[in-house]
């Protein structure tokens, strides 16, 4: 797997100052958390999931999850595992076809055991489970279900916690729910590849839905969730684990009442049809929120629909000023620290209060690339998107 894997060589060429690396379900757990980018969900009862996880791959998909929870009617769980089971058998059928990272989001701790039993060989296409509702109650017979399910076939399986509970998100439980997080997932942590956040479900404990025009950061109970999340489980020491951003729910036209929130200067002419698009789908508050969630310490997005993906790839690019400050800020010769103008001569690069960030921004370099000099996310999207 590669990102922009997808796109020709000579494109590629073009697009990037370092391309992206390749990597497999058996990179190491640091690359891989990384790696997820946009992890696209689709229910497992899709008649032909497996023909769509084929197809989502040769358009730049390299993790996915395979739903068999709230994506689901419940009267359709036993009818969604015989599904899985089946598709996973079509996929081992085809062994020319490149595939994502394959997540399964389960119900409850016994189907963990059950389904990599009704998988038999074809586990190996498996890269792990996705944990809804997470605490430290719920956590642990899951993260137990996986160590016995890894033990008994052998395959490497990563948890994925959602956080999602209302535990979480009350004040008056929300610290203990934490720490009861933390100590589970650190106790599990060579399991525990990345932390998902269920918003969705934040705002259900309240009727809230926010609007197309509106972040997950302008609802402020939601907001004020993320940075306690990021707090205690995303810290750069050594300690934190990466969170992944909230889902964005919306792909088509909506009646607005503010204004695009995509400026003109970054499209040149002959990309204003794209931005009309981008505008259209109301994908210009998918970009803004993307932009938050790293501001806010996310990597990496929950996406249900196909079009979502390559906006969030895009923007997970390196740009070559964040390249060239990371590389100044990480050089050897200034490991004693100190305070130097930036290569672009624009800002203060600080060696030790900075030296968190170039290390997270090397990783995602690794990873999603550098892009060239005078390349931005317009180019980056544009050639990222399916040709009609």
């Amino acid at each position: 797997m590669r990102h922009f894997g997808h796109l020709a060589p000579e494109a590629r060429s073009e697009l990037f100052h370092r391309e992206p690396q390749e990597f497999t379900a058996d990179s190491p757990a640091r690359m891989l958390a990384v790696a997820l980018g946009a992890t696209l969900y689709s229910p497992a009862t899709r008649p032909q999931l497996a023909d769509d996880v084929v197809k989502q791959a040769a358009r730049g998909v390299v993790s996915m999850v395979l739903c068999l929870e709230d994506s689901i009617d419940d009267r359709d769980v036993v009818a969604g595992e015989a599904n899985l089971v089946r598709q996973f058998a079509d996929l081992a059928t085809r062994p020319e076809a490149a595939l994502p990272l394959l997540f399964v989001r389960v119900r409850t701790p016994a189907q963990i055991t059950d389904l990599v039993t009704r998988l038999g060989g074809t586990v190996e296409l498996l890269s792990g489970f996705v944990l809804p509702k997470f605490t430290e109650e719920t956590g642990v017979p899951f993260l137990e279900a996986m160590a016995h399910a890894e033990a008994a076939s052998g395959q490497r399986l990563f948890a994925m916690p959602v956080l999602e509970s209302p535990q979480l998100l009350h004040l008056e439980s929300r610290v203990e729910t934490l720490y009861g997080i933390s100590r589970t997932v650190d106790k599990y942590r060579e399991r525990v590849l990345a932390l998902r956040l269920g918003v969705t479900d934040f705002c259900s404990s309240y009727g809230l839905r926010r609007a197309p025009a509106m972040t997950a950061y302008d609802v402020q109970i939601v907001a004020s969730v993320i940075a306690d999340v990021v707090n205690v489980l995303g810290r750069a020491d050594g300690s934190g684990f990466t969170v992944t951003g909230p889902v964005w729910e919306y792909f088509r036209h909506h009646e607005r009442m503010f204004k695009p929130q995509l400026r003109r200067s970054p499209f040149t002419p002959e990309a204003e049809d794209l931005r009309d698009t981008l505008i259209e789908r109301d994908m210009d508050g998918l970009l803004r929120e993307i932009e938050l969630d790293r501001a806010n310490g996310l990597q990496g997005k929950t996406c249900i629909h196909p079009t979502h993906v390559p906006v969030v790839h895009a923007l997970s690019v390196v740009t070559h000023e964040e390249f060239c400050d990371a590389a100044d800020i990480l050089d050897e010769d200034r490991s004693g620290g100190g305070v130097m103008r930036s290569a672009y001569t624009n800002k203060m690069n600080e060696v030790k209060p900075h030296r968190a960030w170039a290390e997270r921004t090397m990783r995602r370099a690794e990873v999603f690339g550098v892009a060239q000099e005078d390349i931005g996310f317009v180019e980056l999207l544009a050639a990222s998107l399916p040709q009609s």
